[in-house]
């Protein structure tokens, strides 16, 4: 049998599928990219595997492992592609999902509409059970009702069901009769119980999440089972794992089971893959900026350490609009995302202004020059107009662009319906853009307490690296730092990722009334639950765990995140856990109320695996001349000189350690661009990653 020596990240994105491929053994990275095919995404997959093998043959045979990353369930969610799902839930509790938590995220307009549930009220059942807040048996389900309920709901031609009851994160014994019998009424249906999916307070947020999960199971189910045997077809005999939207890797299984968690799965791995960046050229404080053909997305890492919040929204009707949105509650790496990629369309508003995204071109019908099918001019042709980009190196020479196509679509759609010049219409759409992402920037970077002018911005994505210089001005940003293979850093990032899972359980509980034995038995169930999840991809005495305590003053609304360390609970003091809220609590808000009482709310647990990470390559290259990386100079545009001047054009793959040399600069790699103005000067490290300084006036 072939050496298992090489490991494959997969990354489908809203325009690219990007492929990375490690040999584990040298170090060496080859890089591929192709259009995702969104009719069915394991198309673009098998196609760039092909690809890779005219330049890497019988490399798959020699696959240890496939990480995979996809955007696959967050479109079903927002194309409403899912399956027909009916809902199982105490009685009186049938329209949680319209009340939700009665918030109007726009309080001033009387026209704001919310996002239809995924499963309509005719496919919402009632059982007439109730479980006391303390996990005590009020009322008892009936088997005989819940088994018409069941029969009742399979007649309407359901495809999935979800089951969320009352208090079951206390007692889930309703719950599990309910699944029981679904399976034995009808075996071949998809169940979702919130005690498995999400046992947690608050059930608007639970039966949210528990219904999202059966809404794309049975699809998350087929696409994952197709992608196998597909894998398998071309010689595949490794291990395929999925990124989860908190950050780790997980198995095939696993994703299937709780599609919930994938999400965000492709975004992810981009800000995972800055924050190991961080970590390894001792960063304290990076803004990550990932922007694709779709969409940009950011995060600021601190310390090292990205921030992981515990629920997000998805399908918003105002698509930045806070509160727009079905919210899920499963932990996800803390990201922003605006409408702002290589795709976004410019367009004449309807103020007379001129307006760029969030609308996207997407993979299909694309921007006007990748002459498919593409009417409206998008970021990606004005970056070509301006000459940032050449239309006979895109992809490396593999995708010819149409620059007169595109010069036509701004002249006809921008420039003549606002009375500007050409220039100003090209100009604009690339400058506007910019400040749509650096305002955006400018507040997440301040929520977190950083500071853009202390940051060092690193950039990722196909269109990243292009816009990255123009963004650091707007933020008045210091330093850029781009790494090699940037335009595939999601695909990358998959290298750096855990294998981990996190796992939650609510007991609400006030800290003086607390049983600390019974609370390390709750610990331990949810370690031992998660040890199962990773057993599978390696053995168990190479799982740590991480625990932590959801807390909050008795009376508030939101829960303060405690990180408690050591494996026994038990023999902590109630002094020790007070002491330590108190600490955190005053970190976030700055004081704290020794007098208030404090109560548990949630009880979590992270199991994760030893890291494989990358071993960078040094570069073979030395030399003291630049001359043989210089592939000569080319107009682009200067909004300096506010004019066309030359750029030196230089060719990333002959740049050797320690070369420096400053803008105005184009640095030309397969899958993206890196832009430098004039004010700027590069300089190039061992492993060939791209420290760019700024001046900012």
């Amino acid at each position: 049998m072939a050496d298992k020596v090489y490991r494959l990240g997969c990354d489908i994105g809203g325009t690219f599928t990007d492929f990375v491929l490690l040999n584990d053994q040298t170090g060496e990275i080859k890089t591929y990219k192709c259009l995702t095919t969104p009719r069915d995404p394991s198309d673009a997959v098998e196609d760039g595997i092909r690809g890779m093998e005219k330049y890497t043959p019988d490399f798959v045979e020699k696959l240890d492992e496939v990480i995979h990353g996809t955007t696959l369930v967050i479109n079903s969610i927002i194309e409403r592609k899912g399956a027909k799902t009916g809902l199982i839930t105490t009685k009186g509790f049938r329209d949680v999902l319209e009340i939700g938590r009665g918030i109007r995220y726009a309080p001033y307009d009387v026209f704001a509409e919310f996002p239809k549930p995924l499963i309509p009220r005719h496919l919402r059942f009632e059982v007439d059970e109730r479980i006391r807040s303390d996990g005590s048996v009020l009322k008892p389900l009936d088997p005989r009702e819940a088994k018409q309920v069941v029969r009742a709901i399979l007649k309407l031609g359901v495809e999935s069901i979800a089951v969320c009851l009352i208090n079951s994160f206390e007692n889930p014994a309703n719950e599990l009769m309910l699944k029981e019998i679904i399976e034995k009424e009808a075996p071949e249906i998809s169940v979702s119980i919130s005690f498995r999916v999400l046992p947690q307070i608050k059930e608007y947020e639970r039966t949210s999440t528990t219904v999202t999960n059966a809404y794309v199971k049975p699809l998350t189910g087929r696409y994952l089972s197709k992608l196998a045997k597909r894998l398998e077809a071309i010689g595949f005999k490794g291990k395929l794992f999925i990124m989860l939207s908190s950050g780790g890797v997980t198995s095939v299984e696993t994703a299937s089971e709780f599609p919930v968690r994938i999400i965000e799965s492709g975004p992810t791995a981009a800000v995972i893959a800055g924050q190991f960046y961080g970590r390894l050229f001792n960063i304290p404080e990076m803004f990550c900026f990932d922007m694709g053909g779709t969409t940009a997305k950011s995060c600021l890492i601190q310390k090292g350490e990205a921030g992981v919040v515990p629920t997000f929204e998805v399908g918003r009707v105002q698509r930045f609009m806070k509160g727009s949105g079905l919210t899920i509650q499963v932990p996800v790496v803390d990201l922003m995302e605006i409408g702002a990629g290589g795709g976004s369309i410019a367009r004449v508003s309807r103020l007379g202004t001129l307006q760029v995204g969030p609308e996207s071109s997407g993979a299909d019908p694309g921007p006007i020059c990748y002459g498919i099918r593409g009417m409206d001019p998008c970021v990606t042709d004005a970056d070509l107009l301006l000459g940032y980009l050449d239309e006979n190196y895109f992809l490396g020479g593999k995708m010819k662009l149409d620059k007169e196509a595109a010069r036509l679509g701004v002249e006809e759609k921008v420039a003549r319906p606002l009375g500007v010049k050409f220039i100003q219409a090209v100009w604009g759409i690339h400058d506007l853009i910019n400040e749509t992402m650096a305002a955006a920037a400018k507040t997440h970077i301040a929520e977190k307490g950083g500071n853009p002018s202390l940051v060092t911005i690193v950039a990722f994505g196909g269109a990243g690296p292009v816009h990255a210089y123009g963004l650091a001005k707007k933020l008045g940003a210091p330093r850029l730092l781009v790494p090699p293979n940037a335009g595939v850093g999601s695909a990358l990032g998959f290298f750096t990722a855990p294998r981990a899972f996190d796992l939650l359980r609510s007991h609400k509980v006030a800290l003086t009334a607390s049983d600390f034995n019974e609370i390390e038995g709750i610990l331990k169930e949810l370690e031992e639950e998660a040890a199962k999840i990773l057993k599978k991809q390696a053995s168990e005495k190479d799982i740590q765990f991480e625990r932590s305590l959801d807390m909050r003053f008795v009376g508030q609304g939101s829960e303060t995140n405690v990180p408690i360390s050591g494996r026994d609970f038990a023999k902590m003091g109630r002094e020790e856990v007070r002491r330590r809220f108190d600490e955190v609590y005053e970190k976030l808000y700055g004081r704290t109320y020794p007098d208030s009482e404090v109560e548990f709310i949630n009880f979590k647990v992270r199991a994760s695996l030893p890291e494989r990470l990358i071993q960078f390559q040094h570069i073979n290259k030395t030399g003291d001349s630049l001359i043989k990386a210089i592939k000569g100079k080319r107009k682009a545009y200067s909004p300096k000189a506010k004019d066309f001047i030359f750029y030196t054009v230089y060719d990333r793959y002959q740049l050797f350690p320690k070369a420096t040399f400053k803008g105005p600069a184009i640095i030309e790699e397969k899958e993206s661009t890196v832009i430098v103005g004039e004010d700027g000067s590069i300089s190039v490290d061992d492993f060939g990653f791209l420290w760019i300084n700024l001046k900012n006036e």
